[in-house]
This record gives C-alpha cells, sequence and structure tokens, in this order.
C-alpha cells in the first residue's frame, strides 16, 4: 500500500540526499537476484536511516533483520569511527550479496554478521546499545523489544520498521491474522511502555522511533 501518491514519494526522494551510488547498485541486484526485493528499506527511508544515525554518533547499533544489507550500510555511516554494528539475518542465502557490498563500503571492518535467529544471538550480545533497528520476522516483535530494552543505554533509540502493516492495522483483522494482530500489539506496547519516548513516522509502510527513558 502507497500511503503516500507516488508523485509524492518521487517529489520526497527528488528533494533528500542522493542515494549513493553503492546503495543504488545493491538495489539493483537485490531486484535481479532475490525474491521479494520491497522488503529493501529503499532510497528515502534510508536516507532516513542515516540522518538519525548520523544524529546519534553510535558507537554500537543492532540490526535485527539483515536482508541484504542496505539498511545496514545506511545505519553504518553515523557510526563513531571505532563503532561496531551487530547485524542479525536468520538466512544464510543472503550472504554473499551482503559481503560483496559491505566490502565495497568505508565499514567493512565495523559490520559484524550473525546468521542465526535473532533470540539466539540477543542475549549473547554486550549491552548498552545505543541505537536499534528492528525489521525481521514481525510475530517476534514484542519478542525482541523484550530481549533488546535491558540491554539499550538511557538515551538509546530503538526504531521499528513495517509498524503500519500495508495499513491493515486500522482495518478489521481477521481470526487468523497473526502478524497484525502482534504488529498492533506491539505498537500499543511502544505507545504506551512508560519507559520509552515514542511517535510513529507514517513513513513507507510505517516507522517507529522510541527513546529509552529507562530499563
Amino acid at each position: 500500500m502507497h500511503f503516500l501518491s507516488e508523485d509524492l514519494e518521487r517529489y520526497a526522494e527528488q528533494h533528500s540526499q542522493q542515494e549513493p551510488p553503492l546503495l543504488a547498485a545493491l538495489v539493483r541486484e537485490t531486484h535481479l537476484r532475490v525474491l521479494q526485493p520491497r522488503m529493501l528499506s529503499g532510497h528515502l527511508q534510508g536516507r532516513l536511516l542515516s540522518v538519525l544515525s548520523k544524529l546519534l554518533a553510535p558507537s554500537y547499533i543492532v540490526e535485527i533483520g539483515t536482508f541484504t544489507g542496505y539498511a545496514t550500510l545506511c545505519l553504518a555511516e553515523g557510526l563513531a569511527p571505532l563503532g561496531r554494528l551487530h547485524t542479525i539475518e536468520a538466512n544464510e542465502e543472503y550472504e554473499d550479496i551482503q559481503n560483496k557490498y559491505f566490502g565495497q563500503s568505508p565499514y567493512r571492518e565495523q559490520i559484524v554478521q550473525h546468521f542465526a535467529p535473532a533470540l539466539e544471538v540477543l542475549p549473547t550480545l554486550p549491552d548498552a546499545i545505543d541505537l536499534v533497528f528492528i525489521d525481521a520476522d514481525k510475530k517476534n516483535y514484542l519478542n525482541y523489544l523484550e530481549a533488546v530494552l535491558p540491554k539499550m543505554r538511557v538515551g538509546g533509540v530503538i526504531l521499528s520498521d513495517n509498524v503500519l502493516w500495508s495499513g491493515k492495522v486500522v482495518e478489521p483483522v481477521k481470526d487468523n491474522d497473526k502478524h497484525t494482530q502482534v504488529l498492533m500489539a506491539y505498537n500499543e506496547r511502544l505507545a504506551t511502555d512508560p519507559r520509552l519516548e515514542t511517535v510513529l513516522l507514517p513513513i513507507r509502510d510505517g516507522l517507529t522511533l522510541s527513546r529509552v527513558k529507562s530499563n
């Protein structure tokens, strides 16, 4: 679902920072080689991730759901010089394309890849996370939040993608639509948890920014 007309989306892209050539090449290859290329963050959201990361200048980022690595590279643009980005992907089939583009970027040595279920990896990571980007299987969003929130530093930011779920969150929900049910519960949790300050942005398929007040 397009929440803006295609013309308005195009206008927004044209009046945002240009997509870096490496990321444009990654988009093209993802569309050629990978099923469901729409899972990419894309130009507009990618530039938002980049700017947010640069504003925070994080030393420690965790990304849940790497896919082919587009958002990873956007987030890495704001890393502190000695910072690390731990990115977690359950599907090892994406490793080759990730490595190809990570290797062509300036951030190769700062990106740590994990190929395993996120709920297995997260407990092994150190505390004091500055920035988290959640963009993996929707049924586990609440579980991911529970896993990362105690590891966040106060003042850190949790970004959550696809929280509007093609508009399904405001439509009648079928009993067997577990993904939408979980996302609705997740959105409610982010909006009401006293440890968080949250704003849901209707960008692309919905992106929530949550600042950690306490954990």
